[in-house]
């Protein structure tokens, strides 16, 4: 598989188109193998075995390398289905998803370990009938998935997916779930082409249902039983590997070591102001959903032809030459609602920064008995005129509930225990560190403080931004004005002093 791994540690830009081309190269020399072996019974299914079971394997590494990008994916996925179900007769269903969005790791996990044994029983021609089976069932579920991201765009705000007389001409704002996470962070798809992907997939999926004698089988049981165990052990082991114990071992993501935000921030707004500017526009009529391409000149003559009442404007501007990432929308406030995300990139030193996108917790409720003052006022004369005195009238005894925040001892445990030592240390040594956690109430971020005796500030962003800087809860990042320095997962932090004396040069 030498040009997955091309792909995967060597390219920088990659489109589907090359990644087809790949992955077909690989079908190719394999399907050549499997002649030469007199394995083949039909040379066309052998190389749609061979195809397909490379981009699961393909599909499924990119994935085990990041399997909380995938669960995060499909925490929105079950979010939206939430949301989609509970408007409909089946609303039944839609307690279900909450349920499964607490198992999304694990469904994760579950999902690119089949996806990648399958991969490799297609390559070897393992059991074939059940294969076939796997496949259809997987693809046909990847294809449900895609369809109703890419379909969520003809559903305008305010109506429900299953109200298809409501659906009006495709917008791509209308997407609630605007990236399918086929191949996680390393290859983004638009929606439509991800869904045509798994409808063509769709075609070898049946083709392997109905003709899987004529599918090739490698070598003897044993061998091929040994493969398909390793692959079973190995992928599910380099997964969570990838969850609990480190750091994804390579980041596709925005926020790389050696990302300079500062700069990168500074070249996407730029690109973006270029780009945001008006071209055309597109006219959809409201009744009959006919569609208008009108450049700006003959929008600007014929405008009044197409009244409001009936016809929907929408703007046309082209797409920013530097993709826009979530560095862009990288933004700290503090307490008070304050944003100061620029003092905190333009800081000359190193700096530390932890990332905690949820911290976790129970609430519970007490009554609390508290003293009310209650005082009145009195218009005393005075000389010529008069004065307000204000006194002491009574004293009342009053309960009321106020929420406690039970926090998770097992979560409590890496501040303790690594992440704070370590910033303590720093900041005897005249380094500054703070914290960035979703946005929360103040009360219960004082109370993990206090609950931890964490001394440096708290912060709150987006969740969404910070799941996206580490794979870690928490992380910790190392930045020298805006520049990221290192990455460590809570499990890997280093002390101090090999930090300074690695990193802090």
């Amino acid at each position: 598989m030498v040009s997955i791994l091309y792909l995967l540690f060597i390219s920088s830009k990659m489109t589907i188109w090359s990644l087809v081309g790949c992955i077909g190269l690989d079908a190719l020399l394999f399907t050549f193998l499997v002649i030469y072996l007199k394995r083949d019974k039909s040379k066309l299914v052998s190389y749609l075995q061979n195809f397909c079971g490379a981009l699961f394997i393909f599909s499924g590494i990119v994935k085990a390398i990041d399997p909380l990008g995938t669960a995060y994916k499909m925490e929105q996925y079950f979010a939206e289905f939430e949301s989609t179900f509970s408007e409909t007769a089946l609303s039944f269903v839609a307690p279900m998803f909450p349920w499964l969005s607490g198992y999304a790791t694990g469904f994760s996990i579950f999902m690119i370990v089949l996806e990648l044994v399958i991969g490799v029983m297609l390559l070897l021609g393992v059991r074939n009938k059940l294969t076939s089976w796997l496949f259809l069932l997987i693809v046909g579920f990847f294809t449900v998935l895609t369809g109703f991201t890419y379909l969520t765009g003809y559903v305008p705000s305010g109506v429900n997916f299953f109200d298809f007389g409501g659906w009006e001409a495709y917008k791509k704002t209308n997407m609630k779930v605007t990236d399918c996470g086929c191949f996680g962070d390393f290859l983004k798809l638009e929606p439509k082409v991800s869904f045509l992907k798994d409808v063509f997939l769709l075609i070898p999926a049946f083709i392997f249902l109905f003709r899987s004698k004529k599918m090739h089988t490698l070598w003897t049981k044993i061998p091929r039983s040994i493969l398909v165990a390793l692959t079973l052990v190995g992928s599910l082991v380099f997964c969570i590997r990838n969850v609990s114990w480190d750091l994804p071992v390579k980041d596709f993501r925005p926020f790389q070591e050696g990302v300079d935000m500062v700069a990168q921030k500074r070249i996407e707004q730029k690109s973006a102001e270029k780009a945001n500017k008006l071209t055309s526009y597109v006219l959809t009529n409201k009744s009959s959903g006919e569609v208008v391409n009108m450049s700006m000149t003959d929008f600007l003559k014929q405008y009044k032809d197409y009244p409001k009442e009936e016809w929907e404007y929408d703007q046309v501007t082209p797409d920013p030459e530097i993709p826009t990432t979530k560095i862009s929308e990288f933004a700290l406030q503090n307490a008070d609602g304050v944003e100061i995300t620029d003092d905190l990139l333009s800081f000359k030193d190193y700096v530390f920064m932890v990332v905690a996108y949820k911290l976790k917790h129970e609430s519970d409720y007490e009554t609390y008995t508290y003293q009310d003052s209650i005082f009145v006022t009195d218009t005393i004369p005075e000389g010529d005129g008069f004065k307000v005195e204000k006194r002491l009238q009574s004293v009342e005894t009053k309960e009321t509930n106020r929420e406690v925040f039970i926090w998770d001892e097992h979560y409590q445990a890496p501040y303790i225990n690594k992440v704070n030592p370590v910033l303590e240390a720093a900041d005897k040594a005249g380094f500054k560190s703070f914290a960035a956690t979703a946005f929360a109430d103040s009360a219960m971020i004082e109370d993990f403080r206090h609950a931890t005796q964490t001394a440096y500030p708290f912060y709150t962003a987006d969740d969404i931004l910070l799941k996206t800087i580490i794979r870690s809860n928490p992380g910790v990042v190392l930045m020298k004005e805006g520049k990221i320095i290192a990455k460590w997962h809570h499990r890997k932090l280093p002390s101090f002093e090999e930090i300074k004396a690695q990193y802090m040069k």
